[in-house]
């Protein structure tokens, strides 16, 4: 009887069910964000910064570009908005690049390229010269607007995916800033070295950047395509929030990409390789219902983000301070200066909330706030543009309106389209994909860019920023139908959300269901086996 007492001691199954302690039923921790994949993260994201610099500088740039060159209003439309047009080029080949050679010397090659832009712009004699530059530069800011987001998703963990893969954003709107300063500070040299200065100084950053992110990991999801799962498993391990998250994290990218769970690091010669095969094919040519609406999402909210003209307010902003009665070239730049800062605070507030407020709602409230900033300030232009005297309110309205405009739209529309984009497509279709939403993006932005002095001249200055109202109302019916909220999924969990367009909440709450169930099947599963032990040992005894 002793003997039999010493083995139910020892045996975990034949143990009583220990009593519950107001521990028990204390809410989980919230696990600490991962600090190696917030490094990887921000120095991915820097890159980000080449892109905002160059939007920002331009927009003061241009004022001296133009009466130094020569050059005539429909020139600066196309020497502004053509960059957006030229990244075209950049995030095409992005895709494909960064299925070769990875995610890690994607990010290398844009910051060498961007290098040899700013030099370009920047020793420029003519408008020729400087458009070939323009052209560089722009391949280098598609390079990178296209791979910061998607390595920044493929090392983040779920619980602070959002945050993460909204610092891409952060920097390109502390791009912009240093752009706005930058303009400022150079203003004070000769007007013919001036705006060379403020162009070509951005080679220097570019350079350091290229460097530094050879410092980081390489993508764990890039490294299972390629086979190198032991390396893969390295990189889960740092930056994963603990040891079975990583595990988790590694059997969800094997199913995604078609590897069995027992092949490891020491079989890694029975993975087929990929480098992007015939995913243009199964996006574009025969795609699946979720895949269909996975780029119905990822296209359109690319759309609408550069459709509600936010690139009219950031990179003519001088112009429309102008407007407003703000004459003299320091206080049009210091008043730039102030929409730089207002934008890149609250695209820092915004990148704490992802992860709480989710993705959806602070798309659709961010929009409403863009609506009414938009209807003010096209209102407050047009009293101006219509009265011969100046009107102190209206005046007041429109600087106020153009700052809560950038301030609304930094607070979801602008960082969530690239989280959202960088999330949502299916592993084998990601670089890919992503490289699509930056495609739409780009051309949107260089349409806004190159035609907006056509356009205030053509319906006045207030009516092209009704007309972007009524594009932004277009955008917040078009997310409150089609997205489906992403917040707290694994990248390879994402697929159930989509596929039923308007009918997404009903999939959303199967979904749900079937993840209760089989929580509730695993619980009912070890119940049994508990109780069968305990009978089992209650036998032996009696």
């Amino acid at each position: 009887m002793a003997g039999l007492n010493a083995e139910k001691d020892c045996n975990p199954s034949s143990q009583p069910p220990a009593e519950k302690t107001l521990a028990d039923f204390d809410p989980p921790k919230k696990p600490k964000r991962n600090k190696f994949a917030l490094v990887c993260a921000i120095l991915a994201s820097t890159t980000s910064i080449l892109l905002g610099y160059d939007i920002g500088v331009m927009s003061g740039a241009a004022i001296y570009i133009k009466d130094q060159l020569k050059i005539s209003d429909t020139q600066v439309e196309i020497l502004v908005g053509m960059l957006n047009i030229y990244s075209l080029v950049g995030s095409a080949a992005a895709g494909r690049t960064s299925d070769w050679i990875g995610r890690r010397y994607t990010i290398v090659v844009a910051g060498g390229i961007f290098f040899v832009g700013a030099l370009l712009m920047g020793f420029a004699t003519n408008y020729a010269f400087l458009m070939v530059g323009r052209f560089v530069a722009g391949v280098g800011v598609g390079y990178g607007l296209m791979i910061a987001p998607v390595y920044t998703a493929e090392v983040s963990p779920a619980s602070s995916r959002g945050f993460l893969t909204s610092l891409p954003d952060f920097f390109i709107n502390a791009g912009i800033l240093l752009g706005y300063v930058s303009n400022f500070a150079f203003s004070k040299l000769p007007a013919h070295l001036g705006w060379r200065f403020m162009l070509g100084i951005g080679a220097i950053p570019s350079f350091i950047l290229a460097v530094i992110v050879l410092a980081m990991p390489e993508s764990p999801r890039w490294l299972v395509l390629q086979g190198r799962l032991g390396e893969a498993k390295r990189v889960l391990d740092k930056t994963s929030n603990s040891k079975e998250e990583a595990q988790a994290r590694l059997a969800d990218i094997k199913v995604a990409a078609g590897i069995p769970q027992d092949c490891n690091d020491d079989v890694v010669q029975v993975v087929k390789k990929t480098h992007g095969e015939g995913v243009w094919r199964e996006l574009l040519l025969h795609p699946t219902r979720s895949v269909r609406h996975i780029l119905v999402c990822g296209i359109g909210i690319h759309f609408f983000q550069q459709a509600s003209g936010v690139d009219a307010v950031v990179l003519y902003s001088p112009r429309i301070f102008e407007k407003a009665g703000i004459t003299s070239d320091n206080g049009k730049l210091l008043a730039t200066i102030a929409v730089g800062f207002v934008k890149t605070s609250f695209i820092l507030v915004v990148t704490f909330l992802l992860d709480r407020v989710g993705r959806r709602s602070l798309l659709l409230s961010s929009l409403v706030g863009v609506i009414f900033s938009l209807a003010a300030l096209g209102f407050s232009l047009t009293i101006i543009d219509h009265s011969h005297e100046k009107i102190t309110w209206a005046v007041v309205l429109c600087i106020t309106t153009v700052l809560t405009y950038v301030a609304f739209f930094s607070i979801g529309i602008g960082p969530v389209t690239w989280v959202y984009n960088s999330e949502i497509f299916p592993l084998r279709l990601r670089a890919q994909g992503a490289s699509l939403g930056v495609a739409v993006n780009r051309v949107t932005s260089g349409v806004v860019s190159t035609t907006f002095i056509s356009l205030y001249k053509g319906i006045t200055i207030g009516g092209a920023f009704f007309l972007y109202m009524a594009i932004a109302m277009m955008a917040w019916i078009f997310i409150f139908i089609y997205l489906p909220e992403t917040k707290g999924r694994t990248l390879e969990n994402m697929e159930v959300l989509f596929g039923n367009f308007t009918e997404w909440r009903s999939a959303l709450k199967e979904s749900k269901l079937k993840e209760r169930q089989e929580s509730n099947g695993v619980e009912t599963e070890s119940n049994t086996q508990t109780q069968l032990a305990v009978s089992s040992v209650a036998t032996t005894v009696a």
